[in-house]
């Protein structure tokens, strides 16, 4: 095991010492890149210590990209030993199921982190990805970090246990990554995939007309349930197929969990219509499963598309339960349906877009960190348990140059059927900060009269008031008035359409060409 970085302050005095010799020796020094030091370099990052230590005996970089590598492979580096750590703890989260199933889940998420960090890294073969590419898989790769270590949080164990892990100074790396990339907005789109071509439009167009499997419940396809069908298209990747693998659900319930790795990319499901074509489940953290692992459906599958689909957790209001938890870059769900009760859609991290969509919940039932746009949807708050209020939100961003946020556009916020009789009793939020740096947009939104006139909720006390970003801009209805919203430093009323362009479809995700190349509907702009 490496030593661990000297101390923050004596590092601190002599890397502003030595700056302070190596800019003063002479009065003609260069402004170029190549002119620094690894020690200069490092001064620029969050965490100069972390960058030094690991990073201090490599020759200087050039450029700012030569260094965003070195720093990458750092964390890569570090992020290897670190799972090869957590692989050795395995016997030490076996005294029940609960202990692992976070184990379990926390090597899934590093194993993802080191996808995402390797394709952060340039090298020959990583043609047409840009900075903002680069931003998304960092920020996807911190994202996973933090939950595994709220995992292991909620276990209650040892310092002894857990904090062998934090000593690998991954995310301190990963943070300095993101700080040196400074990836501007991705506007429209560059660098393209053909994930999604013409034929996909088609597909989309015509339902069920074009498709590798069939799925019903009566025997009438080729399998009885998607679980099967997603092991088909895992076999046909491993031979080699690389188009997209398009699965026609017919209508019916359908009681399983599905979880989407990262080998099943390019997969689309399409039912029959929400309330038609059902997949259902019941697992909840309550019930000793994991916040990963109670979700219905999980997917990390790259470029991910759900159509006329209903996902549902019915497991009830008392404890968290997913009905859907998405980390696929660039995926899509269209005129789905989305059920739940607390955290009932988790967009857990990378490039999301949600189009004309049927979300209920109650507690922080939009939630995660990804980089994720909902657009014409209905946000139905539904009625929580006897003293309970509802949070339509509660966005994780936990570093200030992550590119994510929930931006909320176009949307009807109203109550669900059961919230109607008792709303007066039952306060509404449009969202309240999980994490410091917790950044949610809604723009252009019909608020109904459900919605509370602070607006926004406190996560506890004063935490991330000054740190987070919420704004509201140009929203109607009766739960729209600013009057007696909350005073915040980080809450922002935004006039001008300028300030909030960058949270459009265009320039948040870069959607204008993956998005269109799908077939769905879309503004890119205001």
């Amino acid at each position: 095991m490496p030593l661990p970085p000297p101390t923050h302050t004596v590092l601190s005095l002599l890397l502003l010492l030595l700056l302070t010799l190596t800019t003063s020796s002479s009065s003609c020094s260069s402004d170029h890149d190549h002119d620094h030091d690894i020690h200069t370099w490092c001064l620029r990052t969050p965490h100069p210590n972390s960058c030094l230590h690991y990073m201090g005996n490599d020759p200087p970089p050039n450029t700012t990209s030569d260094f965003f590598n070195l720093s990458v492979s750092a964390a890569l580096s570090r992020a290897l030993h670190a799972q090869s750590h957590l692989n050795s703890l395995r016997h030490r989260f076996s005294r029940n199921a609960s202990e692992s199933k976070a184990w379990s889940d926390c090597m899934s998420l590093y194993r993802n982190t080191i996808i995402q960090l390797n394709r952060s890294v340039d090298s020959p073969t990583a043609t047409g990805c840009t900075a903002a590419d680069k931003q998304t898989w960092l920020s996807a790769a911190l994202t996973n970090l933090e939950i595994c270590h709220i995992l292991f949080g909620r276990l209650g164990l040892s310092e002894e246990t857990v904090s062998p892990l934090q000593g690998y100074n991954v995310s301190d790396l990963i943070s300095n990554s993101l700080a040196i990339n400074e990836a501007p907005p991705a506007v429209n789109g560059t660098g393209e995939e053909n994930w999604a071509t013409v034929g996909m439009r088609r597909l989309l167009q015509t339902k069920g007309r074009r498709v590798d499997v069939v799925v019903a419940k009566d025997g009438s396809g080729k399998y009885r349930t998607i679980g099967e069908a997603i092991k088909e298209a895992e076999r046909q990747r491993k031979r080699g197929r690389k188009r997209r693998f398009v699965i026609y659900v017919k209508a019916g319930v359908y009681s399983e969990y599905l979880q989407i790795g990262t080998g099943v990319p390019n997969l689309t499901l399409i039912g029959d219509g929400k309330g038609k074509t059902i997949i259902r489940g019941n697992r909840s953290v309550g019930k000793g499963y994991t916040m990963v692992g109670c979700a219905t459906v999980s997917v990390f599958g790259d470029g991910f598309i759900a159509q006329d689909l209903t996902f549902r957790n019915d497991n009830g209001p008392r404890t968290q339960a997913l009905a859907l938890l998405l980390g696929s870059d660039r995926s899509i769900i269209y005129r789905c349906s989305i059920e739940g009760y607390q955290d009932t859609l988790c967009v857990f991290s990378q490039r999301q877009f949600y189009r004309e969509c049927d979300i209920y919940g109650t507690i922080d039932f939009i939630f995660g960190n990804a980089a994720a746009v909902l657009q014409s949807c209905n946000i139905f708050a539904r009625r929580p348990l006897q003293g309970q209020g509802d949070t339509i939100t509660a966005q994780g961003r936990t570093d200030p140059n992550q590119n994510t946020g929930i931006v909320i556009q176009k949307c009807v916020i109203t109550s669900a059927p059961d919230l109607k009789p008792v709303q007066r009793s039952v306060k509404t939020y449009l969202g309240r900060p999980w994490m410091r740096y917790s950044r949610t947009i809604y723009m252009q939104n019909y608020f109904d009269s459900l919605v509370h006139p602070a607006g926004w909720l406190e996560w506890k006390g004063n935490f991330a008031l000054d740190t987070l970003y919420y704004a509201e801009f140009k929203n109607t209805g009766p739960g729209s008035k600013m009057s007696r919203r909350v005073r915040w430093k980080g809450f922002h009323i935004i006039v001008r359409p300028s300030l909030v362009k960058k949270f459009t479809v265009a320039n948040f995700l870069g959607g204008g060409l993956w998005i269109h190349a799908s077939g769905v509907p879309f503004g890119s702009g205001l």
